[in-house]
């Protein structure tokens, strides 16, 4: 007798064998998934922030000591920021300058905030090349505008921080910053 090997195969368990089959691959896709995201989740909260990051992020400066017409350096994000206590001359002085005859035109006004215009605070890295310029401390060159003077390749900055003579191609950078109160300002 001769048999087929078509035929000989009973045909009772196709039915199920897909289904079986289909249940496999679902749980092992399922287990890739499941173990993707378990190595991905520890990977992406790693490149977040850590705690002293954060505190880093943002600095607060006790200005009650800074008297009109001085300037102090501080640091924020490891570079130094200018806080500088302008006189009713040095805002004077920088309200009368026309705008429109600046590199890059800003008033003080847009340069400080609402209430505060004697106060102004900027980064303290030239925009040319990244030097920190002169003016806060006593008996610093201040430039040809009263403001600050980059010794490295000669930008002179106004009393606003604004450049008026020199490579420096933008003002001063002032940075996001908040009153906490009349004496304490957060920056960043």
């Amino acid at each position: 007798m001769a048999h087929d090997a078509g035929t000989d195969t009973p045909d009772h368990g196709t039915g199920d064998g897909v289904r079986r089959r289909d249940f496999i691959n679902i749980a092992a896709v399922s287990a890739a998934g499941v173990g993707g995201i378990a190595t991905l989740v520890p990977l992406i909260s790693q490149m977040s922030a850590s705690a002293d990051v954060l505190a880093a992020s943002s600095t607060e400066i006790d200005i009650s000591a800074i008297m009109p017409g001085q300037a102090i350096k501080g640091m924020f994000r490891k570079q130094p920021v200018f806080i500088r206590h302008l006189t009713p001359d040095e805002i004077k002085k920088a309200n009368d300058v026309d705008v429109a005859s600046l590199r890059d035109p800003q008033t003080l006004k847009e340069r400080t905030k609402e209430g505060k215009e004697e106060w102004l605070i900027t980064m303290g890295v030239c925009t040319h090349l990244g030097c920190v310029p002169q003016g806060t401390a006593e008996g610093e060159v201040r430039g040809d505008f009263g403001g600050y003077y980059c010794p490295c390749h000669g930008s002179h900055y106004d009393t606003a921080a604004r450049v008026r003579k020199g490579p420096a191609p933008k003002n001063l950078q002032v940075p996001e910053y908040v009153f906490t109160s009349d004496t304490v300002v957060k920056i960043g």
